[in-house]
């Protein structure tokens, strides 16, 4: 019977063979199907690792945002695998998760029980498995760490150190400012949505703080950047991660920026474009993973990468920023520029037809109201992407709702006068759709340059 000392002797040198076997390649790695379940879903992965092996360290791969299956981080599961790290991929739950309903607390019990079936694992040490979180991930993984002493070590790439909602603002503008974009339409999609789907409950997470979440992690961190990331802050977490580790005891964090990388730490000439990982990032990781068997990393970290703009707060509403007050003023609107032709119509057959300024009010104001609607959806569905060509800093379709704005101003001036020498019920309508109309334009940026 082996004493507790030849027992440690032995599995140091396994873990010692483990570290300086030769890589495998990736048509010599095993790929076994495994499922676990967390809260009554039962989720799907696969574990890539060197065969024949044993005492291997293992790393749960946590997803991005959106939908995802196993596959989307097969690369880096087999370059991990190679290096002699058995690794986790798995199919993101759908159940609960989508667009408007999400929950970090849900996925990081999904990464824990994804630990749990990795150290079950007659080839992995359960002592040495961790997680490892691509953006959203970022988020989730730390959660999962600091809630399980069973998380060897945490990784991280693209992570954020400030809240998702301020995180997807800055992202959005700069999207915008990427496709030749400036103005009023940057503020209204970046700061004016942004804090209406917040206010209105239709960002899932919005508030998410993951300062008091990397305060409480013990385990040793490596966090890696793209020193060109447009998704995530980078200088902003860079800053974030290691004061946060610092101050509150960890130092044996690993914090690494690539230049010329974006959000994924693939090589990029702008941010967007993507061109391979970039050198460095997977021998990176499979290197620090390996080296914690022989101890604990000590401090370290890059200075953070400059940023043409830091990231803003997003502020709370204002009583008349309410979700559900502008859209009962869309709504307001619609009407009643909608209903004046309606009544005319109808009216028309009496012999009573109205004002040119009424009809052109109408027209005019129907369609920047409708117009702007439209626009707002496809700038949120598609970050500025699907709005044509760029004129004078401005998409086509939304110079031409800017410019209808305008008009239907004009038209409202116009209209006042006519109202004044004929107070008919369906013009103090229109009229009072023109007057609502300004202000609520001028908040959106029609009338703003």
């Amino acid at each position: 019977m082996f004493s507790l000392r030849a027992k440690a002797i032995l599995a140091t040198a396994v873990i010692t063979f483990a570290a300086l076997s030769p890589p495998a390649s990736a048509s010599e790695l095993s790929n076994s199907d495994v499922t676990f379940q967390n809260g009554g879903v039962t989720l799907h992965g696969t574990v890539v690792a060197p065969p024949g092996r044993r005492a291997l360290p293992g790393i749960v791969m946590v997803h991005g945002s959106g939908a995802h299956s196993r596959n989307d981080y097969r690369a880096e599961a087999e370059a991990f695998a190679s290096q002699g790290i058995a690794t986790l991929i798995y199919d993101k739950r759908t159940e609960g998760y989508s667009q408007f309903t999400r929950s970090y607390s849900t996925l990081a019990d999904d990464a824990l029980a994804a630990v749990q079936a990795l150290r079950a694992r007659p080839e992995v040490d359960p002592a040495r498995v961790g997680v490892w979180g691509l953006s959203e991930g970022g988020w989730v993984a730390p959660l999962a760490g600091s809630r399980s002493k069973d998380v060897a070590f945490v990784i991280t790439l693209g992570a954020n150190g400030v809240q998702p909602a301020r995180q997807q603002a800055w992202a959005i503008e700069n999207q915008l400012r990427h496709l030749g974009i400036e103005g009023s339409l940057v503020t209204m999609a970046s700061s004016t949505m942004m804090r209406q789907l917040v206010g209105g409950g239709a960002f899932p997470e919005a508030h998410y703080d993951p300062v008091p979440v990397l305060a409480s992690i013990k385990q040793p961190v490596l966090g890696l950047w793209g020193a060109r990331d447009q998704l995530t802050p980078p200088g902003e977490a860079v800053r974030i991660f290691q004061e946060t580790l610092s101050r509150n005891g960890n130092n044996h964090y690993t914090l690494r920026v690539f230049p010329n990388s974006g959000h994924q730490v693939k090589l990029t000439t702008d941010g967007y474009d993507k061109q391979g990982f970039a050198p460095g990032y997977l021998e990176l990781v499979g290197s620090w993973v390996n080296g914690l068997a022989s101890g604990l990393p000590a401090a370290s970290a890059d200075a953070p990468p400059a940023q043409d703009r830091q990231s803003v707060e997003i502020t709370p509403l204002a009583w008349y920023e309410s979700t559900w007050l502008q859209l009962a003023v869309a709504l307001l609107l619609l009407v009643a520029f909608a209903g004046y032709p309606i009544v005319a119509l109808v009216r028309r057959r009496r012999g009573v037809t109205g004002t040119r300024s009424a009809r052109w009010l109408s027209a005019t104001g129907l369609l920047a109201t409708a117009g702007f609607l439209v626009v707002n959806v496809l700038v949120m569905v598609s970050q500025g992407k699907g709005l044509g060509p760029v004129v004078i800093g401005r998409p086509l379709p939304w110079l031409a709702v800017q410019l209808l704005a305008v008009a239907a101003v004009v038209a409202t001036i116009v209209t006042a006068k006519a109202w004044w020498r004929n107070r008919t019920p369906r013009l103090t309508l229109l009229l009072a759709g023109g007057v609502l109309f300004v202000p609520w334009a001028v908040h959106l940026g029609l009338l703003v340059p």
